[in-house]
């Protein structure tokens, strides 16, 4: 059992990570600026970090679930012998990490997109070389934490590069068979998984976004060519559900997906396994999908995953 620092531990995935590490018997604990809500106060604003610092004593593992994308958090970690989790999307914040020469472990791609997504594109890889894509399917009513919002409000207008490409976000849509919401057109997003998994896999892997809603989907696909539209207000929740989705497609019609209730919720449980794995693994930067399989998942918390098919 470990010994695990959640930042943003009261936060809408760190709260469930918390819940779901301490069930396990690990011990779990809060960290943030409210200190009537954290167990360890810790201000990540803070020059030098010392709150931070403190914090890190008698800890094995820490998860960064508070949005903050800095580097030099996994590095003071590693430096004081503890394993360090991020959930993040971010491709460049990705990329710095595997850049650090880190004395303990550093596993990414942690999640759902990325994360189990990276799982299932490895699955049907396995069976079917060549191209995969990946459709990412999520509740618009459901009322995420403030950093997952961001992020992807931010994106809009904004363009990636990938194979080659220049891509704008929420562009360039393509038709995916989605289990239990019909036929739908999604459209390219920068998710770190692509980017990762084309380098391990030596494959094209490209990845698809969309929401339950078909009218929100369609005001992100607007706005991302309104000069601007990354201001949009970010307090308004379309009609939606809750349920996520998520499918990987090999060029031959290979797929395997995963859905469940909740994106916090399904981020949770992938957090908390990956906590749980981390501390036995090498010094070094680390992606999910070379650390565990599908098979790897618990069975009973959450998320339903679809056999070979």
């Amino acid at each position: 059992m470990a010994t695990v620092l959640v930042l943003g531990g009261y936060g809408a995935v760190g709260r469930p990570v918390v819940a779901l590490l301490r069930e396990g018997g690990d011990t779990a604990i809060t960290a943030g600026r409210d200190a009537a809500r954290a167990d360890r106060p810790v201000d990540l604003a803070e020059t030098g970090l010392r709150s931070y610092l403190g914090a890190l004593a008698g800890i094995d593992v820490v998860v960064n679930a508070s949005g903050a994308e800095d580097p030099r958090l996994a590095e003071l970690a590693t430096a004081r012998g503890a394993a360090f989790v991020d959930i993040t999307a971010t491709a460049s914040y990705i990329a710095a990490l595997e850049r650090l020469d880190a004395p303990r472990p550093v596993l990414v791609s942690v999640g759902l997109a990325p994360g189990l997504t990276n799982l299932l594109a490895a699955a049907v890889h396995e069976r079917a070389a060549g191209p995969v894509d990946l459709a990412v399917l999520l509740g618009a009513g459901e009322k995420h934490g403030a950093a997952a919002t961001e992020w992807s409000y931010r994106l809009l207008g904004r363009r990636f590069r990938a194979h080659g490409a220049t891509i704008r976000n929420y562009t360039r849509p393509a038709p995916f068979d989605l289990p239990g919401h019909g036929r739908r057109r999604l459209r390219r997003l920068d998710f770190s998984d692509q980017h990762t998994l084309s380098r391990d896999l030596g494959t094209r892997v490209r990845t698809y976004f969309g929401l339950d809603s078909r009218p929100a989907s369609a005001a992100l696909a607007v706005l991302t060519w309104i000069p601007g539209g990354s201001r949009a207000p970010r307090g308004l929740h379309p009609p939606g559900g809750d349920e996520w989705l998520l499918l990987a497609r090999g060029s031959d019609g290979t797929t395997r997906w995963a859905r469940g209730r909740g994106q916090s919720h399904g981020t949770a449980i992938m957090t908390a396994v990956a906590a749980r794995a981390a501390p036995g693994l090498p010094p070094g930067t680390h992606h999910l999908h070379r650390v565990l399989a599908l098979g790897d998942l618990p069975a009973d918390q959450g998320i339903e995953i679809a056999p070979a098919g």
